[in-house]
């Protein structure tokens, strides 16, 4: 089995599908990669590499049995694509149904990352998870850029430095990681969640776990249930009262195909001290804040509210080695010794696929 790897044509996204390392691994299990120069140069992966792990250097990936890429085809890209080729990558199914409409009527058996099912036989093809874990990690580096002090405490000869206190909201894979990550820079941490169930997990990092006295399940898929009206309007009024006691607040409140649940009202904002930074990762869904604003980093009341979206690519190395592992496992389930075999009877297969050539009857 063939598998190409093109260039991502998306504004901004320097991350890759395959690395050379799971080109290597993917070699000796009975696949060909077919490589686009130049697709790994912005993720610090040169052509070399490539040729040196076996892949062959062409225009000709969209030739391939399957094509392995990040963010969803271009239009012109899906025309490319046959019926019966095989597609991964962030699809978007639930956001961009016209995209996922195009790709059935081409006959493709797409599998979007974002759909592999969230049981323990998937987790190495877990991609939400794995590019979860870098803004998780990245969006303390940026608060820690952003604010005006110290995230240690620091004893010098001119006196103390108390260290900054930090608000994870969400307790997710990003939060999580953003919660260990400000804790290794010496903050002190408090994390929330409206799940009782993760309480343990943001103490375990050495964290508080934040009560606002608003609790709600876990749904199947490890995602905090939706609250009513009535809870998110108490949840607002408690964070609004308890938030300015932080210096940066980190947000991650995010279910896939949905809109990011409002956590943070215009009045909790004004509220915060000046030279406050709050980091949203929810930005691409419309935001946890209120003054979010996708794409941008604004300043209001005197406190820094950072939108920027697609964090993942602003750490592409990493991010596409993690990506490329959570393919490369997709593409073994798919393809035993590689050779295509899809059973629609499977859980992963068929709870990945968005369109295929023929519906099974």
């Amino acid at each position: 089995m063939r598998i190409g790897v093109p260039r991502e044509l998306e504004p901004g996204e320097r991350r890759v599908a395959l690395v050379p390392d799971a080109v290597t691994r993917l070699s000796g299990a009975g696949f060909e990669v077919v490589v686009e120069p130049g697709a790994g140069r912005e993720a610090s992966f040169p052509d070399a590499a490539y040729g040196e792990s076996g892949a062959t250097l062409s225009e000709a990936v969209w030739d391939a049995d399957a094509v392995a890429k990040v963010r969803k085809p271009t239009p012109d890209e899906v025309g490319r694509l046959g019926s019966g080729q095989v597609l991964i990558g962030f699809l978007e199914p639930l956001s961009d149904p016209a995209g996922v409409e195009r790709l059935a009527e081409r006959g493709v058996h797409a599998f979007a990352m974002e759909s592999i099912p969230r049981i323990t036989r998937a987790q190495p093809m877990d991609a939400l998870s794995s590019q979860a874990t870098v803004s998780g990690y990245k969006a303390v580096l940026i608060a820690a850029d952003r604010l005006p002090r110290f995230f240690p405490m620091l004893m010098t000869a001119a006196g103390t430095v108390a260290p900054a206190k930090v608000l994870v909201l969400g307790a997710g894979v990003a939060g999580l990681q953003a919660i260990a990550t400000a804790r290794r820079l010496g903050a002190v941490v408090a994390g929330f969640d409206v799940r009782p169930v993760v309480r343990e997990q943001v103490e375990s990092l050495g964290a508080t776990f934040l009560d606002l006295g608003i609790m709600g399940e876990e749904t199947a898929g490890g995602y905090a249930r939706e609250l009513t009206e009535d809870e998110q309007r108490r949840q607002q009024e408690a964070l609004e009262e308890r938030i300015p006691e932080y210096d940066a607040v980190i947000t991650t409140a995010l279910i896939p195909g949905r809109a990011a649940p409002r956590l943070i009202p215009a009045k909790a904002v004004a509220g915060m001290r000046p030279g406050s930074v709050i980091v949203d990762l929810a930005a691409e869904a419309g935001g946890n804040c209120e003054l979010t604003q996708p794409g941008e980093i604004l300043e209001r009341e005197d406190v820094t509210v950072v939108g920027l979206t697609n964090i993942p690519s602003t750490m592409p190395f990493h991010a596409s080695q993690l990506y490329a592992r959570n393919v490369s496992a997709l593409l073994q389930h798919l393809a035993p010794e590689g050779e295509l075999a899809l059973d629609w009877d499977d859980e992963i297969t068929a709870g990945a696929c968005v369109t295929r050539e023929q519906v099974a009857v």
